[in-house]
């Protein structure tokens, strides 16, 4: 009976101990297989070009393949839905957007999952700043003229957006709230479906990423005059940050990161994000990204990346609600 006695709490605690050796093993065994990267957007799109440049330096560094898969569609609920639902063991893992994990936080009504508790947030990847440009007929030449110009002729102008919500309607009405300005909002069914117009002279202006406006700009069909990010982009380095002209409240990118599902192993998620860290420092990677017009990010641990997400939702909720927008 002595011996009954005293056998249970050692097996229990050589249990104990095993659970603990299996936990601290993850990293080490990580990856012993190929690892997925779901992308929310069809192939061929910005994020989905993104996502390939990190897949290919990440595998180096694993040691793995990783494979990208496109499930696109519901402005990235599909593919977020499903990796959170995933086993998570840090070989199913998202390529996160502004979209994804604010955007729609702020947006919709219901969503199947919960972006702040479904999601093991690992790294910020990459941002992409958004640039002014308006229509070379308007008389200005910088960001102060056209601040000026549109006090002077309230209600005058109009700036176009890829949709009710989308990056370009909210910072637009960010950027009239800093600037204090009266422009009318004119949405269209995407930023390429805004171009034309835009080109055309029917509306002034309008905040779109670089990749979509970066040719006209070169070609002297539109006018840049200014750089939502904290630095100038290598893209445009002659087109000053907002912040240079005066409105520093109009730090805004169209981030990317890294996610998986909510209770990934710690030491995977250390891992990954070490790698993450590593890749933002090298000099072909960097280069692939700022030839696509976005710039990598500073890289963040997993919890000041999820504080970070956290914000954006706020932030994002104040200028729609602030602009009128309802969510879905």
């Amino acid at each position: 009976m002595a011996l009954r006695k005293y056998a249970l709490p050692t097996c229990v605690a050589a249990a104990i101990a095993s659970l603990g050796l299996a936990g601290g093993a993850h990293a080490q065994g990580y990856p012993a297989r190929p690892v997925t990267i779901v992308v929310p957007f069809a192939a061929g799109g910005s994020s989905d070009i993104l996502a390939r440049a990190f897949g290919a330096s990440l595998a180096q560094r694993l040691g793995q393949p990783v494979i990208i898969e496109n499930k696109p569609g519901a402005g990235g609920i599909i593919a977020s839905d499903y990796v959170s639902r995933a086993q998570a063991d840090g070989y199913t893992l998202l390529f996160g957007t502004i979209g994804t994990h604010a955007i729609n936080a702020v947006l919709k009504k219901t969503l199947p999952f919960d972006v702040s508790k479904s999601f093991t947030a690992i790294g910020r990847l990459q941002d992409g700043p958004l640039v002014l440009v308006v229509h070379p007929k308007l008389p200005v030449k910088n960001l102060k003229e056209l601040v000026d110009y549109a006090r002077a002729n309230p209600d005058k102008l109009s700036y176009a957006s890829a949709g009710i919500g989308a990056i370009s309607h909210l910072g637009g009405e960010l950027f009239k709230s800093e600037a204090k300005v009266d422009i009318t909002h004119i949405p269209y069914k995407g930023g390429g479906a805004a171009m034309p117009d835009l080109l055309g002279g029917q509306v002034e202006l309008m905040l779109e990423t670089i990749p979509n406006t970066l040719s006209s700009v070169r070609a002297g069909k539109l006018r840049a005059l200014a750089i939502s990010s904290e630095a100038r982009s290598a893209s445009l380095p002659d087109v000053p940050t907002f912040k240079e002209g005066g409105l520093s409240g109009l730090n805004v990118t169209t981030w990317t990161g890294l996610f998986g599902p909510a209770g990934m192993p710690a030491d995977v998620t250390a891992r990954l994000n070490a790698e993450i860290t590593k890749i933002a420092s090298d000099p072909d990677y960097i280069k692939r990204i700022e030839a696509t017009g976005s710039e990598v990010a500073k890289p963040m641990s997993g919890d000041q990346f999820a504080a970070f997400v956290a914000s954006e939702v706020t932030r994002w909720r104040k200028v729609a609600e602030a602009a009128g927008v309802q969510p879905e």
